[in-house]
């Protein structure tokens, strides 16, 4: 059994579209991974406290810390035991303003504690939350993959390795904006979701994106796998 954390980071509640496509993916999920337990925290219904100079502080005082930093302190302590004792993090990553959410950002930057997370050697920086697995939804209304636009997606990537979670997949639903793009966008999300869930065939998404409506209902019953071909032909497809 697998525990997945899932992180919702969208100010849009029900209006989500990123926030849609993680429910989408823990439905799928469920599907052919019954038994694993999934875990959703939602950073903008539930919002943490922002990162200031009295928080810093609190991280390293000890037993001189007020009331206000150890309470934070501990609030930082839980959100850094849920991350490690699960194996699959999954998050919905809107594109506000090029960027990740603040509600995204104010997470990291409590669950990004030396010692706790990574430590600095001789070497340099170290993760510590390794043997895990991420998956990055990203919704936005433009379209910016590959991009120097695009600060979201490389970002991720760049903070979940600092942490030690290397292995990451992206999926994009891109020009969620531009009527003539929005819904083959989705529904071209959907299906690298559920090829990550094992409930699509690795070609039939291949299909779709070729925009192969035919071949991919052909392919769709296929009882391939998800594998390292799999991975890799998603990385190419989405990023």
């Amino acid at each position: 059994m697998s525990r997945i954390l899932v992180l919702k980071s969208s100010i849009l509640g029900d209006f989500s579209q990123s926030s849609k496509l993680a429910d989408y993916l823990t439905a799928e999920w469920r599907k052919t991974h019954p038994s694993d337990k999934i875990t959703v925290r939602d950073l903008a219904a539930e919002p943490l406290p922002v990162l200031d100079g009295e928080i810093v502080g609190g991280f390293g005082a000890g037993d001189d810390a007020n009331e206000r930093q150890k309470g934070i302190r501990a609030l930082s302590d839980t959100l850094i035991a849920e991350l490690k004792s699960h194996d699959i993090l999954v998050i919905a990553a809107p594109m506000y303003n090029f960027n990740i959410s603040t509600q995204l950002k104010t997470y990291i930057d409590l669950i990004a504690r030396a010692g706790e997370t990574f430590r600095y050697t001789e070497a340099g920086a170290e993760g510590l939350v390794t043997g895990k697995k991420a998956i990055i939804v990203s919704s936005r209304g433009g379209i910016y993959e590959g991009s120097a636009n695009d600060f979201v997606t490389p970002y991720l990537k760049l903070f979940l390795g600092f942490i030690g979670v290397k292995d990451v997949e992206v999926v994009l639903a891109e020009g969620l904006a531009m009527s003539d793009h929005a819904a083959q966008s989705v529904e071209k999300a959907k299906a690298a979701i559920a090829a990550l869930a094992g409930t699509r065939a690795a070609k039939a998404v291949a299909a779709e994106a070729a925009n192969d409506p035919a071949q991919a209902a052909r392919d769709a019953d296929s009882k391939e796998a998800p594998t390292g071909f799999l991975q890799r032909l998603l990385a190419k497809l989405f990023g």
